[in-house]
């Protein structure tokens, strides 16, 4: 079972998806470059992964290879095969963008790294957190 959320890094958000089974997370690499570049727009963000990853495959870089694609929200709320990649795969793969965002998204994934290890040791915080999710898009306190 995936489970999709929305992380936030500054102003930009990230999809995400859990998968239970590997108990793995899965973030939109679009989403995570367009931070990096500081760029809001999705389609130059697209544009520029575009580039990047050819520019990776031609180089014979393992990154690539390691990005699977996964259906998730889109901006129009279709569900939409998107390139994702682990929170490992993702800090090699910040290295290659020349961006003064590099060491904040570092300490971001490792933020995000840190609280999955807490709630594998607390599920309850997890319960909490995920209601305080549920709250938050109006949904009632059940």
């Amino acid at each position: 079972m995936k489970e999709n959320s929305l992380a936030v890094f500054e102003d930009f958000k990230i999809r995400r998806v859990y998968d239970e089974e590997k108990e793995t997370w899965y973030f939109s690499v679009v989403d995570v470059i367009a931070a990096l570049i500081q760029q809001p727009d999705y389609q130059a963000a697209r544009k520029y992964w575009k580039v990047l990853k050819g520019r990776l495959a031609k180089e014979g870089s393992e990154l690539v290879t390691n990005c699977y694609q996964l259906k998730m929200t889109a901006d129009d709320g279709k569900q939409r095969l998107t390139d994702t990649a682990t929170a490992e795969t993702l800090l090699r793969l910040v290295q290659s963008v020349p961006s003064p965002k590099t060491e904040p998204i570092k300490l971001w994934l490792a933020k995000v790294g840190y609280e999955r290890i807490q709630d594998m040791s607390d599920p309850a915080r997890s319960l909490d957190r995920a209601r305080e999710y549920w709250q938050q898009h109006g949904r009632s306190e059940k």
